[in-house]
C-alpha cells in the first residue's frame, strides 16, 4: 500500500506564518517581479470568490477586490518542507517528494514496526506535528485521491477492486496534481468529462490519439494504475548565509557571494568533496524570498569557477536582497579523484563513468541516462524493435 501525505496550501501557510491567518481571509501568493503576473496558492475565502491558483492578477483582483497578496518565500518553504520530509523519514519511511506539501511512502515495509496500516499512518501524523490529510491506496494516484477526500483525522484506506470502483466517481480535476496531465483539464472540461469513470470509458486509444502520451497516462491513472514510487535519497546538506547590508545588488553583492563560496568550501564537513548541485537563495528587503537551484556541468571545488557560475544567477534576483545564502544540495567525489579518464585503470574508469551518469541524472532527472535495447529487431513496427531502458551501473 502507498500512503499519501497532503498538507493543503503549504506555501501559503508558510508565507502567512501559520494556518490561523487563513481563516476567513482572502489571501493569495503574489506573483514575482519580472515574471508572468499570475497569483500562486490562494486561501479558501479567495476560492469562494472565484480566485484560482495560476489566475491572472488583474482577473483575480477583479473577482475579489479585497484580495490580500502575500510575498512568496520559497526559501522558508524549502526549509519547512525539508523538515517535514525529515520527520517522515524518522519513522522509517522511504519518501517520494512530489512537491512541497505532497509526499508518498510505502507502508508495507513499516508494518513490522507499527503493526497495521492505521498505526503506520498514525505514526506519520504524530511525526509531522501539523494537520495533514493522509490517505492510502494500491498506487500513488489512488492514495492521492483518498487523501484529498479526507475531511477528518481518520484516514481513508482503499484496497483492491474497491479502490478502482471508488476512483471512478472522483472528479477529473485530480489530474491537475500531475504535471504530465495538468494541461488536459481544460479540454476535458470543454468536452463535458467530469469524472475519472467517464474519462476511462472514452478508451485509451481515443485519448492517446487526441492528446498523445498525456492522454494515455490519464487513462492509465483513471483505471487506478500508476508507476512505482521514486524514493528520494537523503543527502547531507551544508548551508552558509550572510547579511549583505548595503550590498543588496550589483558588484558589491557579487563580492558577498565570493565570501560565501569561500566559507562553504572551508567547512570541515565538506571533507574534500566537490560540489555537484548548490542552491543560491536570498531574503528580499521588501519581504519574501528567492531561490535558484544550480547544477554545475561537472563537480567543482575551484572557488573561482563556482563563483563565476553563480554570479550569473544574481541577475535573476527580482528585488534587492537583505540576506544571501548558499547551500550544497548534492556532493560529488573528492577533488583528488579528478584526472584523465584514459590514464586510469579499468576500475577507476568504471567509477568515473558512474560519476558521469550521476551528474547527468542530477541535471536532467533519473530518465536522462538511457540506453537502446533491441527487443524485436524483425518487427514491422519501428517502436517495437528498440526500447529505451535505464543505463545500469557501470
Amino acid at each position: 500500500m502507498v500512503a499519501c501525505v497532503y498538507l493543503p496550501r503549504f506555501e501559503l501557510v508558510v508565507a502567512a506564518g501559520g494556518s490561523q491567518p487563513l481563516a476567513g481571509a482572502p489571501l493569495a501568493i503574489a506573483p514575482l517581479v519580472g515574471v508572468e503576473q499570475r497569483v500562486g496558492e490562494v486561501s479558501g475565502a479567495a476560492e469562494a470568490s472565484g480566485v484560482r491558483r495560476g489566475m491572472a492578477l488583474g482577473e483575480a483582483l477583479a473577482r475579489c477586490p479585497e484580495l490580500v497578496l502575500l510575498p512568496g518565500d520559497p526559501v522558508r518553504v524549502a526549509e519547512a518542507w525539508e523538515t517535514a520530509l525529515g520527520r517522515l523519514e524518522s519513522i522509517g519511511a522511504a519518501v517520494e517528494d512530489a512537491r512541497p506539501g505532497l509526499a508518498y511512502f510505502d507502508t508495507r515495509a513499516l508494518h513490522g514496526i507499527y503493526g497495521s496500516e492505521t498505526a503506520t499512518i498514525a505514526a506519520a501524523r504524530r511525526a509531522l506535528e501539523r494537520p495533514a490529510r493522509v490517505g492510502a491506496g494500491p498506487t500513488r494516484f489512488c492514495a492521492l485521491a483518498a487523501a484529498l477526500a479526507v475531511r477528518s483525522r481518520r484516514p481513508l484506506v482503499l484496497e483492491g477492486k474497491e479502490a478502482r470502483r471508488w476512483l471512478s466517481g472522483r472528479p477529473v480535476s485530480l489530474l491537475g496534481f500531475r504535471d504530465e496531465t495538468a494541461a488536459l483539464l481544460e479540454p476535458l472540461t470543454r468536452m463535458g468529462v467530469r469524472t475519472l469513470g467517464e474519462l476511462e470509458r472514452l478508451g485509451r486509444a481515443a485519448l492517446t490519439d487526441r492528446f498523445g502520451v498525456a492522454g494515455g497516462l490519464a487513462h492509465k491513472l483513471a483505471r487506478g494504475e500508476d508507476s512505482p514510487l521514486q524514493v528520494r535519497r537523503p543527502e547531507e546538506r551544508l548551508q552558509v548565509e550572510m547579511d549583505v547590508g548595503d550590498a543588496s545588488s550589483g558588484a558589491a553583492l557579487e563580492r558577498v557571494l565570493g565570501v560565501l563560496v569561500n566559507r562553504l568550501l572551508a567547512r570541515s564537513e565538506r571533507r574534500g568533496r566537490t560540489l555537484r548541485v548548490v542552491t543560491l537563495s536570498a531574503q528580499l528587503v521588501a519581504g519574501g524570498g528567492w531561490r535558484e537551484r544550480v547544477v554545475f556541468r561537472q563537480s567543482l571545488s575551484d572557488p573561482e569557477r563556482i563563483w563565476l557560475a553563480l554570479s550569473l544567477r544574481l541577475s535573476l534576483l527580482p528585488a534587492p536582497a537583505g540576506v544571501l545564502g548558499l547551500s550544497v544540495e548534492r556532493f560529488g567525489p573528492p577533488a583528488n579523484e579528478q584526472g584523465a579518464l584514459l590514464d586510469q585503470d579499468r576500475a577507476t574508469r568504471r567509477a568515473r563513468l558512474r560519476e558521469a551518469i550521476a551528474q547527468t541524472r542530477a541535471v536532467a532527472g533519473q530518465d536522462a541516462a538511457l540506453q537502446a535495447v533491441c527487443v524485436d529487431p524483425d518487427s514491422r513496427v519501428p517502436e517495437r524493435r528498440v526500447v529505451l531502458a535505464p543505463v545500469p551501473e557501470p
